[in-house]
């Protein structure tokens, strides 16, 4: 099963890069800045990385963040998680980015850009990787901030392809962002929200209603509503699930509780995403191979992650096409 895994081709939906920012590189990094971070070494930052909920997680991560300083670090940041990638046979990742996170440092917005998006280009030059990129707004931060980074944005909406919601789900519902996600879709982005992770099932239907979403990050609380659960099949709106981070942020007690499994049975188009893997234990391959210690799983089941997410993808026609016949050639071969 860990050599189907390992060769399996995947797409990544759900992928924070500052959650990409291993102990290593934070030291690199806060080296090069000159930037006291209160860790002795990597090994302890990994000590630290003891989350009880989705709150004491955002605390480090967000302290982590603090040595992003410059277009370089940004740049590398960006390139070791497409080398992952690579490694993992991840052949499309749609990435994330906070740049509340940075610009409220004082962290130039373009600055974040360009770093990002220089090694997004090079990663599909060098290693045939195709990607988007999607502006996040920190729902624990007000309506005005947000309508600030979807003005920054501008300049760079031929490299963003939509916006989305993150950070503290709980106190935070859709609707405190309904007027900022109905100007991004005016201006031509698309959609998407955490929701149903640590908050209610009903944070998921007023992301469909309210924020009109193409699609929904987590989700996983979908089943406290069986309503719910009908229409995410009937829809088709994809959930891009991280078994690693739900199980590590206490949204499940185990992976044998994962309700993954049980969803993609059901019919609800599922997928498989590693969220902030440098916090939570593992990469692409890291996460099916847990899903596949936990639960019974075959092939076609773990192909049919793949073949969810591409068809959820912000990918043009072709490139899904592409993506779709090398998921078929790589079963014909099993």
């Amino acid at each position: 099963m860990y050599q189907f895994i390992a060769g399996l081709p995947k797409v990544e939906l759900h992928l924070h890069i500052e959650g990409s920012l291993e102990p290593e590189l934070m030291f690199q990094l806060a080296k090069r800045n000159n930037i006291d971070i209160p860790y002795a070494s990597p090994d302890e930052v990994r000590a630290a990385y003891d989350f009880s909920n989705l709150q004491s997680f955002l605390e480090i991560y967000y302290q982590g963040a603090q040595v992003l300083i410059t277009e370089r670090d940004f740049y590398d940041l960006t390139w070791a998680y497409m080398l992952r990638c690579k490694t993992d046979n991840v052949l499309h990742a749609e990435l994330f980015f906070d740049p509340q996170t940075h610009t409220s440092r004082g962290v130039d917005f373009d600055l974040v850009m360009k770093g990002i998006c220089g090694a997004l280009a090079a990663a599909e030059i060098e290693l045939g990787i195709s990607s988007q990129l999607i502006l996040c707004f920190l729902r624990h931060l007000d309506e005005a901030s947000a309508f600030d980074t979807l003005n920054q944005a501008q300049a760079w909406k031929q490299k963003i392809v939509a916006v989305g919601l993150d950070s503290s789900e709980l106190g935070h519902p859709p609707e405190k962002f309904a007027r900022v996600f109905a100007t991004a879709r005016q201006q031509g982005y698309l959609t998407v929200a955490h929701a149903g992770e640590e908050g209610p099932s009903s944070n998921i239907i007023d992301a469909l209603d309210i924020l009109q979403v193409s699609r929904i990050d987590h989700g996983v609380r979908c089943v406290d509503d069986p309503q719910l659960v009908t229409r995410l099949i009937d829809e088709q709106i994809h959930l891009t699930v991280c078994p690693l981070s739900n199980t590590k942020l206490k949204v499940f007690a185990s992976m044998e509780q994962h309700n993954i499994v049980d969803l993609l049975c059901k019919g609800v188009s599922v997928g498989v995403n590693s969220d902030d893997p440098a916090y939570f234990g593992g990469y692409m391959n890291d996460n099916f191979n847990a899903l596949a210690n936990a639960h019974p799983l075959t092939y076609e089941q773990l192909a049919k992650f793949t073949s969810n997410a591409i068809d959820a993808s912000f990918c043009n026609a072709q490139r899904k096409y592409e993506l779709q016949q090398q998921l078929q050639v790589y079963l014909d071969k099993q």
